[in-house]
């Protein structure tokens, strides 16, 4: 008997697996070798900016009112909060900016109060109670304005006493115009 001087023969499937592995190492030095391995290669790139190219200009004008929507959303709801018109918006802003609106919506009612009163002795009463409630009024805006600049716990603690005298000076401006109050 005669011994075997050649190898054992592989399994066909080990081979095939073998020879699989070695190409792809083969393909995946090469990819190194070109700069091309990763998610982004030259070559994806060069696709997507093409697809860009085409697509963007079409896309633009949509993503552009998108945009503008949203924004006009923010700046209604912003305002609906503040309980002035969109249009008023800039000029109601920081921190204090409800405050100020508050204040401005007290003004008017009361210049409403002085216009409504109908006899002498009522437009006297009135217009004494303006003049002394729209001094106030100035007064509480300054020191909102004043209130901006102070650190986060002075800041709130002025706003929160501007907002309860806000609160009396509504509550007798509602009394004064006949609406009931909860007191």
């Amino acid at each position: 008997m005669r011994k075997r001087t050649t190898a054992k023969r592989i399994p066909t499937e080990s081979r095939r697996t073998a020879k699989a592995a070695k190409k792809a190492d083969k393909r995946a030095a090469k990819a190194i070798k070109k700069g091309e391995h990763g998610r982004i290669t030259p070559g994806n790139a060069k696709k997507v900016i093409g697809v860009a190219k085409v697509v963007g200009p079409v896309l633009l004008p949509f993503a552009v009112r998108a945009a503008s929507a949203l924004r006009n959303s923010y700046d209604r709801t912003r305002a609906r909060h503040l309980g002035v018109p969109v249009d008023d918006l800039g000029t109601y802003t920081g921190h204090g900016a409800a405050l100020h609106a508050r204040i401005a919506g007290d003004s008017e009612a009361l210049r409403a109060l002085r216009e409504q009163a109908e006899d002498a002795e009522a437009r006297l009463v009135a217009d004494q109670y303006a003049e002394r409630t729209g001094a106030r009024l100035m007064q509480l805006t300054t020191a909102v304005r004043a209130a901006e600049r102070m650190p986060t716990q002075r800041r709130r603690s002025a706003h929160r006493a501007v907002d309860a005298e806000l609160g009396r000076i509504e509550d007798d401006l509602l009394t004064r115009f006949g609406v009931p109050t909860r007191r």
